[in-house]
């Protein structure tokens, strides 16, 4: 609508007339009423709100640089043990995963000159360990070394504390002890059957535990003697680590032993890996040696002496009897003696060889080499006549003989076959224009009947006796050396000068040794042994017959040695004995010396006692019998037989 000025005015507007009552209630607006306002359409709910993810980028960044870190240390880690130290830790490796034992090589035997066993080796076994397999983390105790060692202790004869000390060592890396070494095949199935025992308990008590799990076996061997004490001064003895300790197994112990080998194999909890293969070097077995020695003569000479021995309650004696044509001993016998298999019960005294290793001062058998000098010299002749005072003035001393005796009018062969001492001071002084070139002559002679020099037998422990050179003999010395006292030599060297005379005057060095033999069965003779003349065979043969007279003669000291069938050439000899403990001269050593037949020799023998202290200590009374009891089953043995001819002899005294 427009106004009086013509403007428009707008349209008001004017409600409607009220609407009808609704139903609800409510009354509907009226014609000029107010619309009433409209109900709120109701709300919708609100959409959720989204979270809003941070940026994934700085968390992988974090994630990469820590997995570089890690690969980075594995990588120089790996660059170490296979580059840096990689022998250090494959050594280690190494000796956790393999072991390796020792292949002991078989020891050779030692038979006498016919084959007969003297020593010999059977099948044994070392008792070994594993150290590693007895520590706390192993068997989950701590005592398991103690425990193991008093199982086995009674089992190998071992002290517990030493067995507990190998099962439980300094080191921590040693994989392998020996706990018992050469036990017999019984001893290891005792403790293969406590092993049985253990792990069936361990297998139904869940607490109980093996502590024998880490014990072996590797197979050994051990040395026997099949005589007892035969010869036992001779062939020595094995120690516990299975080498030579005396006698010819330790002189000859390279020879006798091989070379060891040894064998290496994986390992997992003690047992050997069978899928992995094992290196082996095998052992070459010893040589095999075969001695001079007779067994029977051997046991015919030892039970003779121990039987004097005892007898006369001495402390001691020795027989050797030897081939006089070879020098091969055929015995060497002493009393008393020792089991080498058994030596925990020997007599500590009574080990090694007296025969070789004692010197003595020989009496009256040295006067044979007296004689040999004066003979060989031409001072005298066995019919050279010598008158013998009862009493000899002579340097600072009076001598005498073993009695007391009107003047003796005697041969040189007499003065040998009473064995005065009077007369062989006489005769000797013979031997140059003074007494003091006498005692070069004689010193030069008993040299080369090898006195004071070893006799060749290259023996542990042989003494080579005392003599001084001439030079430095006393007063009395040069008086008594000529009949065997002031000069001390072994049973060996004494022999060895009777077989010189009865070999004509040529003197070969005694051997033991006839050869080895390989394991490829090849037999090596030993060598051939040194000879040398020392006196003439005419003077030989002379003294022969001059010695023969100690036996047959009624007034010679040797008449119990005589053999029926058999001539014999033989000594005696009874010495001052000096004490080993003090020094000091105390009892006797009495001997007897020779070789028969006298006109064809072929065996030497023998035997000295020392300190006889029940019955005669006279060396023709109690050594006497022990020579013809050997000699004579000695020439039996050897079937020498018996001589055909009667013995020429010289005369023993004279009409003055």
């Amino acid at each position: 609508m427009a106004n009086d000025s013509g403007r428009q005015t707008p349209r008001r507007r004017v409600p409607g007339p009220a609407g009808p009552v609704r139903s609800g209630g409510g009354r509907r607006p009226g014609p000029g009423a107010r619309p009433a306002r409209r109900p709120a359409p109701p709300r919708r709910p609100a959409p959720p709100r989204s979270i809003r993810l941070g940026s994934p980028r700085p968390r992988l960044r974090l994630i990469g640089f820590v997995l570089a870190l890690v690969l980075i240390a594995f990588t120089v880690r790996l660059l170490q043990v296979q580059a840096v130290d990689a022998g250090t830790y494959t050594a280690k490796a190494e000796q956790n995963r393999y072991v390796v034992h020792t292949l002991t090589a078989e020891r050779g035997g030692i038979t006498d000159r016919n084959g007969v066993a003297l020593a010999t080796t059977v099948d044994a076994y070392d008792i070994t360990a594993d150290p590693t397999m007895f520590t706390r983390e192993e068997l989950k105790v701590g005592d398991g070394p103690e425990q193991a060692a008093a199982l086995l202790a009674p089992i190998l004869g071992e002290r517990e504390e030493d067995l507990v000390a190998r099962l439980r060592p300094n080191d921590r890396d040693l994989r392998y002890v020996r706990l018992a070494r050469a036990r017999t095949p019984q001893v290891w199935n005792q403790i293969k059957d406590l092993k049985s025992a253990l792990t069936k308990k361990a297998e139904t008590d869940k607490s109980a535990v093996n502590v024998l799990a880490g014990v072996f076996a590797d197979p050994s061997s051990k040395r026997i003697y099949p005589n007892g004490d035969l010869a036992a001064g001779v062939i020595g003895w094995v120690d516990a680590e299975g080498q030579g300790g005396g006698g010819l197994e330790r002189k000859l112990d390279k020879t006798l032993a091989g070379q060891d080998g040894e064998i290496r194999y994986a390992q997992s909890g003690g047992h050997q890996v069978p899928t992995v293969g094992a290196n082996e070097t095998p052992a070459v077995p010893g040589r095999d040696v075969e001695l001079t020695l007779d067994r029977d003569i051997q046991w015919a000479a030892q039970d003779a002496i121990s039987d004097q021995v005892e007898e006369s309650a001495a402390d001691g004696g020795y027989v050797i009897v030897q081939d006089t044509r070879t020098g091969e001993i055929l015995a060497m016998a002493n009393s008393p003696g020792f089991d080498p298999g058994d030596l925990a019960h020997a007599d500590p005294d009574a080990l090694g060889n007296g025969a070789l290793q004692d010197a003595f001062e020989p009496g009256s058998t040295a006067k044979v080499m007296s004689m040999a000098a004066v003979l060989e010299e031409n001072a005298a002749t066995p019919t050279t006549h010598v008158t013998v005072p009862n009493r000899l003035h002579r340097g600072d001393r009076l001598f005498k003989d073993d009695i007391d005796h009107p003047t003796w009018y005697l041969t040189l062969n007499g003065v040998l076959a009473k064995s005065s001492n009077i007369g062989t001071i006489l005769a000797t002084g013979e031997l140059g224009e003074n007494q003091r070139e006498a005692n070069q002559v004689l010193y030069s002679y008993l040299r080369k009947f090898g006195l004071g020099s070893y006799s060749g037998l290259g023996f542990p422990g042989e003494t080579k006796g005392i003599l001084a050179a001439p030079e430095q003999w006393s007063t009395s010395q040069q008086y008594t050396i000529p009949f065997g006292q002031g000069v001390s030599l072994n049973a060996m060297q004494a022999a060895s000068v009777y077989s010189t005379i009865a070999n004509g005057g040529v003197r070969v060095e005694p051997t033991l040794v006839k050869g080895t033999t390989g394991p490829d069965g090849r037999f090596t003779a030993a060598a051939k042994p040194k000879k040398t003349r020392v006196i003439s065979e005419k003077t030989a043969k002379t003294l022969s017959r001059m010695l023969e007279s100690v036996v047959d003669d009624e007034e010679g000291t040797g008449t119990k040695a005589r053999i029926p069938g058999y001539r014999v050439a033989g000594k005696t000899g009874t010495a001052n004995r000096v004490d080993p403990a003090t020094g000091k001269y105390k009892g006797y050593t009495s001997s007897f010396a020779g070789f028969a037949p006298a006109d064809q020799p072929r065996v030497t023998v023998y035997c000295a006692i020392q300190n006889a202290t029940r019955g005669s200590y006279f060396g023709g009374q109690i050594c006497g019998p022990v020579y013809k009891r050997v000699m004579e089953f000695a020439l039996k043995t050897l079937q020498v037989p018996p001589t055909g001819a009667a013995p020429e002899s010289f005369p023993v005294t004279f009409q003055p």
